[in-house]
């Protein structure tokens, strides 16, 4: 799972990217608007925290931009500022939760795991694809209701191939769903390719189908045969 906090406290922007990192999710930073923008045009995430008040414009600007570009991330709106018009304009603009300045770390994870089921998984803990269930929670896998030993990675590319069913996935947005930015320091994105096959090994291993399927120079899918 990868977040965009944009918030210009750096001392709660610490705070949360901690607390989030400490709970497995990949959180990616952006203290200014400018830069927010930067980070929306080039890397996709499965969710937006979205601080209104920012240094050098609105939060609203990167409502109006992303709705404009289309784009499939969960926002959720963090700010001090709560007004009815406030709420009303930012719903509007296509965010999906408003959490009002200061709230505890642990509802601020909850709503992004209840965000991303609802986006992704029908708002199921458990994702089932034939013999396979995930239970995002725990982070447990297993195959024929039998558990596999696996990695954080491991699971995050899973529900990552198993929520964009049949779509093509490239290996740079693999790389970026799964290191965030600094996949763009990297020489190459091989270890994609590693995290792809001793997933498909762990899974065939355990007695599942081969459910993903390499698409020669574009990337790989999830494909249900």
């Amino acid at each position: 799972m990868k977040v965009l906090l944009i918030e210009d406290e750096n001392d709660l922007a610490s705070s949360i990217q901690q607390y989030l990192t400490g709970n497995a999710i990949l959180c990616e930073w952006a203290n200014s608007l400018q830069t927010a923008q930067d980070k929306i045009a080039n890397y996709e995430y499965d969710c937006v925290l979205l601080d209104l008040a920012l240094p050098d414009g609105d939060g609203f600007s990167i409502l109006r931009k992303l709705k404009e570009m289309d784009r499939l991330e969960g926002i959720i709106i963090t700010s001090a500022k709560e007004t009815l018009e406030s709420k009303i304009e930012g719903f509007n603009l296509g965010a999906d939760d408003y959490l009002t300045k200061p709230f505890h770390l642990s509802e601020l994870l909850v709503r992004i795991q209840a965000l991303i089921r609802r986006k992704n998984f029908n708002g199921n803990n458990k994702v089932t694809f034939n013999e396979i269930e995930i239970d995002t929670l725990s982070k447990i896998i297993k195959v024929n209701n039998k558990t596999i030993d696996v990695t954080k990675k491991e699971i995050d590319l899973l529900l990552y191939l198993i929520g964009n069913l049949n779509r093509v996935l490239s290996k740079s947005a693999i790389a970026e769903h799964l290191s965030g930015d600094m996949a763009d320091m990297l020489d190459n994105h091989d270890f994609v390719y590693a995290h792809i096959k001793n997933l498909k090994n762990k899974l065939k291993d355990a007695g599942s189908a081969d459910y993903i399927k390499t698409v020669y120079g574009l990337g790989y899918k999830w494909q249900n045969d």
